[in-house]
């Protein structure tokens, strides 16, 4: 099973070009995967909303591209645009393995007078992995807001014991097909995302902390695979925050425990200049 998780920077390239077409053909030349996770999905915001787009939908024109996929949408950002349809700003994931069941976290967004900030999803499918089933989660964190940010990890920390609490407890109860027909949850996560923080950050570690209930730890498969060897730049390497700054390290992908026995290999694609961002690829067997 080979996942890519990208920020995508609403399709818009180095080149300020933005083209999903480029999205999808660049991601398909970095590997022949099976989930694609994409944040920073656009719809109906023409520029100057977001630099260089028309306003196109990019979750349809991606779908519409990978038509052998199954395309889950993730809006995070739901605004009124002055005629025609809403605009919309959040997450994608695309399978190509059966996806048999859906959920849309909206993460915490406490108030932080005077800092800048937009609503943000965790957006969960159960896939069917030739090993079996998992949940492959995606999300973008905030950026400008510690304290945002904060709670968003304390959520996706409390969205994968929630998951594996059904996992371990559930039952089916109805089989007849309607809203209340039961799909037991997986037990073993992929979290994966901007996260918006470095490798150094406490919210990091945090991410990796023990449950009390006996829920399996995350990990980073990143330092799993690649023990004592430092993460790779995933933002800024192309495009600076400010001239001579930093390149930075927040494109993850954290797995269950369970899983660590099944990482093959992660690495990050330092050459597509589609986005400000990087890809990151991870391979289970």
């Amino acid at each position: 099973m080979k996942i890519i998780t990208w920020n995508t920077q609403w399709c818009c390239g180095i080149d300020g070009r933005v083209d999903p077409a480029r999205i999808v053909a660049e991601a398909k030349r970095i590997a022949d995967f099976d989930v694609l996770c994409l944040q920073e999905i656009a719809d109906n915001f023409p520029d100057p909303r977001l630099a260089g787009s028309a306003g196109e939908d990019q979750f349809a024109a991606i779908a519409a591209l990978l038509p052998s996929y199954a395309a889950i949408p993730g809006i995070a950002v739901d605004h009124p645009a002055e005629v025609g349809r809403r605009r919309r700003f959040g997450n994608l994931i695309l399978s190509r393995l059966p996806v048999r069941q859906v959920f849309r976290h909206l993460l915490p967004f406490p108030v932080d007078p005077g800092v800048n900030g937009m609503p943000r999803i965790a957006l969960e499918a159960a896939i069917v992995a030739p090993f079996g089933e998992v949940r492959v989660i995606t999300s973008h964190l905030e950026w400008y807001s510690q304290k945002q940010r904060s709670a968003q990890v304390e959520a996706l920390r409390a969205i994968h014991a929630d998951g594996h609490a059904h996992a371990r407890q559930g039952s089916i109860t109805d089989t007849l097909g309607g809203p209340f027909h039961t799909h037991l949850r997986p037990a073993p996560a992929i979290i994966t995302g901007d996260f918006n923080l470095e490798p150094e950050d406490p919210l990091h570690a945090r991410m990796q902390a023990p449950f009390a209930d006996g829920t399996p730890r995350l990990t980073d498969a990143w330092d799993a695979l690649n023990p004592g060897v430092a993460h790779p730049a995933t933002f800024c390497i192309y495009m600076k925050m400010e001239p001579g700054g930093s390149e930075l390290h927040c494109d993850f992908i954290f797995v269950s425990e369970d899983l660590k026995p099944r990482l093959k290999s992660i690495r990050v694609d330092q050459q597509t200049q589609a986005s400000d961002h990087q890809p990151v690829i991870l391979e289970l067997g």
